[in-house]
């Protein structure tokens, strides 16, 4: 257990604070220390309801909307999004982990923390499944416009979280582009390779039939073109799924089918499921920041602080820290 909780916004989100209690709960029963920052009387009442009274309720009188804009956190201190950041600043928490709007707990982490010495923008990293292992692919929503200095940023930062939390030795890092030649792509793209060109473990662009692939372990682009290929990806699996459903219900023959299939099914299903990490790392921030989705459910919240305990138990934000000094060649 850590000497400090888990700052969990348990307001933000669809489904709160009732997913964020229960996901808290099953995450404390694992030795998880949790602070639950919100609404004290909405959060008492759903600890009771879920048996989970000895978890930490740290009070915040104000919740930021999804259909709010994300600026008012700067004047809007007491938000539970602010709250968990500030408790994080103060070192009685380790970690931020909101479900809520992800724009918001951006800017919050920004106003409250601020970013890595040298990173001009912070990526949002996920997690893909692919033939060979996991891609890391950022940045996936922080940025739609970035510049090629920050490319470089995001492999080096790409580089070193592969390294950490999938356990590969020397990571490859592939920039998203629309042809493997290095002479495919647009000016973004052209000049963030010539930049790329000396970083160790890059190979130079990667298509996007290579993500799913594993033609490297990393693959760096821009938020606007990252969040477009993560929705996308989310989006086909579920419709696959719901064919293959479909097709397994279709007869008396496809159903005993789907009867035998069904363990392998559900084993490639998890592996598809969103809420497996339950939350993505803002990575590039001076603490360690997680964004889950705002439809999440107690799983996801519970897998979401299981995520963020092993980060902030691998020191992952002061390694990048290093890689990063390392990259420009600080002293």
């Amino acid at each position: 257990m850590h000497p400090t909780p888990i700052a969990l916004d348990a307001m933000g989100g669809d489904h709160m604070p009732d997913a964020a209690v229960a996901g808290a709960a099953e995450a404390a029963r694992e030795g998880i220390h949790v602070a639950l920052v919100g609404d004290p009387t909405r959060l008492e009442e759903a600890c009771r309801a879920h048996g989970a009274t000895n978890l930490q309720v740290v009070p915040a009188e104000d919740v930021i909307g999804m259909d709010e804009h994300a600026s008012d956190v700067r004047r809007r201190t007491q938000s539970s999004v602010m709250r968990a950041a500030a408790e994080v600043k103060e070192g009685r928490a380790s970690a931020l982990v909101s479900m809520g709007h992800s724009g918001a707990t951006m800017a919050a982490a920004l106003f409250t923390f601020g970013r890595i010495k040298g990173v001009e923008r912070p990526a949002i990293v996920a997690n893909l499944p692919s033939q060979t292992g996991t891609v890391t692919l950022l940045d996936v929503g922080a940025n739609a416009d970035v510049k090629p200095s920050m490319m470089r940023q995001f492999a080096v930062m790409g580089r070193t979280y592969a390294s950490i939390m999938h356990g590969i030795e020397r990571p490859s890092v592939g920039l998203l582009s629309i042809g493997e030649e290095p002479s495919k792509g647009n000016e973004l793209t052209l000049a963030a390779h010539e930049l790329m060109r000396d970083l160790d473990g890059f190979a130079g662009n990667v298509e996007g039939r290579d993500i799913f692939a594993g033609t490297t372990d990393v693959v760096v682009t821009d938020g606007f073109t990252g969040n477009v290929v993560l929705k996308l990806a989310e989006g086909e699996a579920k419709t696959l799924f719901g064919w293959i459903r479909e097709a397994l219900r279709s007869s008396t023959r496809a159903k005993l089918g789907g009867a035998l299939a069904k363990p392998a099914l559900k084993r490639v299903a998890a592996r598809l499921d969103p809420s497996t990490y339950g939350a993505q790392p803002l990575i590039g921030v001076a603490q360690p920041t997680f964004i889950g989705h705002g439809s999440s459910d107690a799983r996801a919240v519970a897998n979401a602080l299981r995520f963020a305990d092993q980060t902030v138990r691998e020191g992952v934000v002061s390694r990048v820290a290093d890689a990063l000094a390392a990259a420009r060649g600080d002293a």
